[in-house]
Order: C-alpha cells, then structure tokens, then sequence
C-alpha cells in the first residue's frame, strides 16, 4: 500500500513539474544572457507607464503615422530606401558595423574588442526590456499587416507578424547605440547620432513601423540609457570602452568628423 501511495505522489510530482516547465516564462534579462543584457527586468523605467496609448485609427496623431508611412513608401526606390534595407538587416553583432563609419574606425571584436562588447551587451537592455511593457500590452498590428502591403524586405515579414509594432526595439537599439557611441566619440557626435536617428526612419520606410512607434522608442531607450549609467557593470564596461577609445586617438586610428555645422 505504501510503495503504491509514493508511486501516486510521484506521478503527481512528475506532472506538476512538467505542467510548470511548458507554463513557465524563462527569464530573458542579464540572469540568462549576461553578454546581451546588463540589467534585471524590472529594473528599467516602464514603458507601459511612460508612454502614452499608440494613436488610433481616425485620430489626429494617426493620421501622421499614414502620412509617414506614405513617405516611407516613396523612399523605397531611392538610395535612401537601399540603406533602409540594410537597416532591416542589420541584426546580433551587425550593430557595431552598422555604426563604423559614424563612429570613425571600424567597431569590431579584434580592432576595438572593449567597444564592441559594450554596444552589444545594451542591445537588448534597449530593444527588449525598454520596449517590452508596452509592446506586450498594446500588441499594435503593424503598417504592412494593417495595409496589408508588402514591406521593403519580405524575408522578415512573417516574423514580426507575431509582435507588437509599438514601441519599436529597432529603433530603440539603434538609439541608445548613438547615444552611448556619441558619449565616447564627442568629436563625432553628430555622425553618430544622426546615424541612430536613420536607423528608426528605416523602420518606417520599410513598413515595419508607424513613425509613432519609432518616435516612443527613443524615448524608452533614452530613459534605458540614463538607467544602464547607474549600473556598476555597464559602468566599469564604458569606462573600458572610453579607455580603449582614448589610445586609439592618440594611435591616430580614429577619423576626424567631417560633419558641416550650419550656419
């Protein structure tokens, strides 16, 4: 009778178990992935507190995101709307490549190994937790799904079909890369940050995003950024960086900013 009740409670223990693993939401923070991440979720500013509801359909504010999505339609045949597919590529460790020629020296794992870990351990602190209250929240359908359109890279459409359009973690990506990447290169801020800004206006032109969208995640990732700036880690890591930047100027490997200042 014994060995009967432990097989029962054994069995039940099995399938508690099982039902918690196929239920449970693995954590996706700097607990699982140390190199893509630098803080716990929760540890962000909330998106879904910070940001007002995406516009709706009818409203003065969506009405802007049809016109830009409009514009971005008329980019796609441009150089403009190459580069925009580009964007749309650039995913992992593309980021630091992405930024190179703004930043003035190719960021890579053997030319400037410190650099490049720190752009790659923010991705997803930007991408992923900036964005992830109010895009789980909100699950705003997408332009090319809402228009039912084809974007500038159907390769990727049936992935982003799944999730929510706002804010976007593209942008947000790109954004905080120029913010951090313009604290460590100052002569080179413009470049850097006008880059950032190109990356988010890809989102648009390739239909992935309403231009609402794009303009939340710059706020959200901003808002990361000054939080990853009270993190030890993410501290002793761009104090590497800058480190590494400053003898690759004295090296005179970094190029000098080309930018033109208006008058």
């Amino acid at each position: 009778m014994m060995k009967k009740k432990n097989l029962i409670v054994a069995l039940l223990t099995l399938i508690s178990v099982s039902t918690f693993a196929q239920t449970a939401t693995p954590v996706k923070d700097v607990r699982t992935k140390p190199n893509l991440y630098f803080l716990q979720d929760g540890q962000q500013a909330s998106s879904l507190d910070l940001l007002p509801a995406p516009p709706q359909p009818g409203s003065v504010q969506f009405l802007y995101d049809e016109a830009q999505y409009q514009w971005g339609k008329m980019q796609r045949n441009t150089e403009r709307g190459d580069q925009a597919v580009a964007d749309a590529r650039v995913g992992g460790d593309g980021v630091p490549q992405a930024f190179s020629e703004a930043f003035g020296i190719t960021i890579s794992k053997e030319t400037t190994p410190e650099i490049y870990k720190l752009v790659l351990n923010i991705r997803e602190d930007a991408g992923d937790l900036s964005t992830r209250g109010a895009k789980n929240h909100y699950m705003r359908i997408r332009p090319f799904a809402f228009y039912q359109e084809d974007t500038c890279n159907p390769e990727q459409q049936k992935e982003l079909s799944t999730n929510g359009s706002y804010p976007s973690g593209h942008t947000a990506i790109g954004w905080a890369t120029a913010l951090v990447l313009s604290e460590i290169n100052i002569d080179r801020q413009n470049e850097i940050l006008k880059r950032g800004y190109e990356m988010g206006q890809s989102r648009v032109i390739c239909g992935y995003h309403w231009q609402s969208d794009v303009d939340a995640a710059r706020l959200v990732s901003a808002a990361v950024v000054a939080r990853l700036h009270a993190e030890p880690a993410f501290q002793a890591q761009m104090d590497k960086a800058k480190k590494e930047f400053a003898r690759l100027v004295k090296a005179g490997k970094v190029g000098k900013s080309t930018f033109k200042a208006s008058n």
